[in-house]
């Protein structure tokens, strides 16, 4: 018997949104952390501050070199993806700042939580806008890509890993 409830099958969409939620429980976290008094707390926010780099800039990197460039081959408007990709350098020179700094002070906090607003923001934009115009435009294999994008993901987060 057929199910009427049947959920459309796992695409790049709901792969990238699956980051987007992973990387909200770990700004969730942080902010938690800085609200601690624990002994250990600096260790854990630069080890979470560093976690939550790590799966930023994987998740920017697969959307630029996959998403992004299929997404305008397939939609005429493309004004979205241009602030997505800008919205991307602003992430990534805040990345670059908290990767770099030598302490974990107010400044350190301040850097990871505005972080957390750029990348609020910018999830609202891809899943209220770029993920409906990408299910909705044609000749775009959403759920082959989203087998690409895994496989590239995997294959940085290793990269990653290993320079660590």
């Amino acid at each position: 018997m057929p199910n009427s409830t049947k959920r459309a099958a796992p695409d790049a969409c709901s792969l990238l949104d699956s980051d987007h939620r992973n990387v909200k429980k770990m700004f969730k976290a942080y902010e938690e952390l800085t609200h601690s008094r624990a002994a250990d707390v600096q260790q854990k926010k630069r080890e979470l501050a560093t976690q939550i780099c790590t799966e930023l800039t994987v998740h920017a990197q697969i959307e630029e070199e996959i998403f992004y460039p299929a997404m305008r081959e397939a939609i005429s408007e493309t004004d979205l993806l241009d602030e997505a990709e800008v919205e991307h350098a602003s992430a990534k020179e805040l990345i670059a700042q908290i990767e770099a700094a030598s302490e974990v002070d107010d400044k350190f906090d301040a850097k990871v939580i505005v972080l957390g607003e750029y990348i609020d923001h910018h999830v609202k934009e891809e899943r209220n806008e770029i993920f409906v115009k990408a299910r909705a435009a044609r000749g775009l294999d959403l759920v082959a890509m989203r087998e690409q994008l895994a496989a590239r993901k995997e294959e940085l987060m290793e990269e990653l890993t290993a320079a660590a």
